[in-house]
């Protein structure tokens, strides 16, 4: 039996409803983009999934419409021969989401960071050479100072600048001595204050991770034992590959998964060069 349904929430329901009519117990679907996970949310609780990769269940060629789709791929289902991707449970899936968007945070704070580097510069103020992270304690008041227009002198900078700093007053005086603009300040103001506003949306999504984190604290703190690995990339471990290793059932899965695992590519004796699969940076 053949049927068509729309993609709103009204359409899915109908669908799951005409799947239960017939009794059916597996459904599979093709991984297109995004499309496919409003599908997925409405079927998962009651039906047992399966979400192929397009690139291997594809048809003869010349025989491709969404018909002859669905029943090729049900005809694979049916056969056993179709390997099912990876998709993690409802609560990885949402740490996924806050993770992945907490790695897009954090570049366009530095993106804005380097915004204001480059008009430093234009304004031929050196702060750079005397301060190791102008983002630091004393960076930050100095940069506020400057933007707001205030006058430095030697007096003011003794109260802006930590201890530890080992510049001395009187370079740091010398390095923001340049020809700052309205225009500058204008630019200077933007940045900054898209980069605080970056920084406080951060501290807010650190929180929920570590919220969504609770339940798998021993996991991370065992990653977080790997040389090299921190919370952050304990959290990314989790939220990209779940808890439960029994889905990839050996560690060559898993490599495979992540792309760092060349596949095989021998005809007549002679092994060819194969490129590694390409993953993400995730």
């Amino acid at each position: 039996s053949i049927e068509s349904f729309s993609t709103s929430t009204k359409g899915l329901l109908e669908l799951n409803d005409w799947l239960v009519s017939f009794g059916v117990t597996d459904v599979v679907m093709e991984s297109t983009g995004v499309y496919w996970k409003p599908v997925w949310n409405i079927l998962e609780n009651q039906f047992r999934l399966v979400l192929a990769n397009a690139k291997h269940v594809k048809n003869v060629p010349g025989r491709k419409t969404d018909i002859k789709d669905a029943e090729w791929l049900a005809k694979l289902l049916r056969s056993g021969l179709i390997e099912g991707s990876f998709v993690p449970p409802e609560d990885i899936r949402d740490l996924r989401d806050l993770t992945r968007y907490r790695k897009k945070l954090v570049n366009n704070r530095t993106a804005e960071q380097n915004r204001i580097h480059k008009i430093l510069q234009d304004a031929n103020i050196k702060l750079t050479s005397v301060l190791s992270d102008i983002f630091g304690e004393s960076g930050r008041k100095i940069l506020e100072a400057i933007i707001n227009g205030e006058k430095i002198e030697e007096k003011s900078l003794r109260e802006m600048v930590h201890k530890r700093v080992k510049s001395s007053l009187t370079d740091i005086a010398e390095s923001i001595n340049g020809r700052i603009r309205r225009h500058h300040r204008d630019m200077l103001r933007y940045h900054w204050e898209h980069m605080i506003y970056l920084e406080e949306t951060l501290e807010r999504l650190e929180k929920q991770i570590d919220q969504c984190l609770e339940p798998y604290r021993r996991e991370v703190d065992l990653l977080d034992t790997i040389p090299g690995v921190n919370k952050d990339a304990a959290a990314v471990f989790v939220a990209e590959m779940g808890v439960d290793m029994s889905v990839f059932k050996t560690e060559k899965r898993l490599a495979s998964w992540v792309g760092v695992s060349p596949g095989n590519n021998e005809s007549a004796g002679k092994k060819r060069t194969v490129k590694r699969p390409k993953g993400t940076k995730r």
